[in-house]
């Protein structure tokens, strides 16, 4: 499966830098982060080394027997390195006598060899000069912030010359330079603290990836409880139930069941028996009048006969 050629740069640089990821490379890493002016050096050295190289051993790929192929391409390796070793020596003598002894072991470097049998080989030539810039960038950029950290809390100046003289001052004179950062012990604690940063920030930014890739597919899905995929443009919405709407209908609660089946369920329900209210017995006996006592109209009627 070939990448593309956005892929290989990304890759190369970011995601699985030479130097922050793979942990390839640690002797010049170490050694030459002094200052970034020699981290620059030594970068640009790499970069023409493992992309030449690489651009050589993809066209040779299927020439070269495989019983003899590291062989070769060590070969192949050393004549670039010579190459770039007499350009230094003859333009740039002051950052040849400060990298010294490391311009030469570039030949036996892991990120070339490794990057010549696991990608050069088994690519084509295009990709596999791309992948040698990109690898090349990211060794750069690895010794340059290194370098800038244990330049300048070690000395409080940035980009000094190769022998260490000049520089742009940074850290005014009340700044005490801490020269450890010069030793090997400053370029170990400050090489674990750059790529325990690298790590955080991938880890970081993969779970973030990871989230929107859950989102997106509880989207595709349905189950998203606010967003959905727009079935004529595609591009994702809200819902509409949460767009549209009055405030009366969001302020008001939902009757769950309509007003017939109230209704309905009200007739149904039977009718609850009131207890009867009994009225007090009155227990006071009436007054009988006695038969015998004639009314006031018969007596009248009596007298006037």
């Amino acid at each position: 499966m070939k990448k593309s050629i956005s892929g290989i740069f990304k890759e190369g640089i970011l995601t699985n830098n030479p130097t922050f990821v793979q942990l390839l490379g640690m002797c010049p890493t170490l050694a030459t982060t002094t200052s970034v002016v020699n981290a620059l050096g030594m970068g640009a050295a790499v970069i023409v080394v493992l992309a030449f190289s690489n651009l050589l051993i993809s066209l040779l790929r299927k020439i070269i027997p495989k019983q003899v192929r590291i062989a070769s391409y060590i070969v192949i390796i050393s004549g670039f390195v010579t190459a770039v070793e007499l350009i230094i020596k003859a333009y740039f003598p002051t950052i040849n006598k400060a990298l010294g002894l490391f311009i030469p072991l570039i030949v036996v470097n892991c990120i070339i060899l490794a990057r010549a049998e696991a990608f050069a080989s088994k690519n084509g030539p295009v990709e596999a000069f791309c992948d040698g810039i990109a690898t090349g960038i990211g060794f750069t950029l690895a010794l340059t912030c290194i370098a800038f950290v244990r330049e300048l809390i070690g000395t409080g100046s940035l980009f000094a010359a190769a022998d260490g003289s000049g520089g742009v001052q940074i850290l005014g004179d009340w700044y005490k330079p801490a020269s450890i950062f010069l030793m090997p012990t400053g370029a170990f604690l400050t090489l674990g603290c750059l790529i325990a940063l690298v790590q955080k920030i991938q880890y970081t930014s993969e779970d973030r990836a990871r989230r929107r890739r859950i989102e997106l597919d509880a989207i595709d899905g349905g189950f998203h409880e606010t967003l959905m995929r727009d079935p004529v443009t595609g591009k994702i919405v809200r819902r509409p139930a949460l767009v549209e709407g009055s405030a009366e209908e969001v302020a008001a609660p939902a009757d769950p069941e309509p007003a017939e089946v109230k209704q309905e369920t009200a007739d149904e329900k039977p009718q609850e028996e009131k207890p009867t209210e009994e009225k007090p017995i009155d227990e006071k006996p009436m007054e009988e009048k006695p038969a015998d006592a004639p009314s006031d109209g018969g007596e009248g009627k009596e007298e006037n006969t």
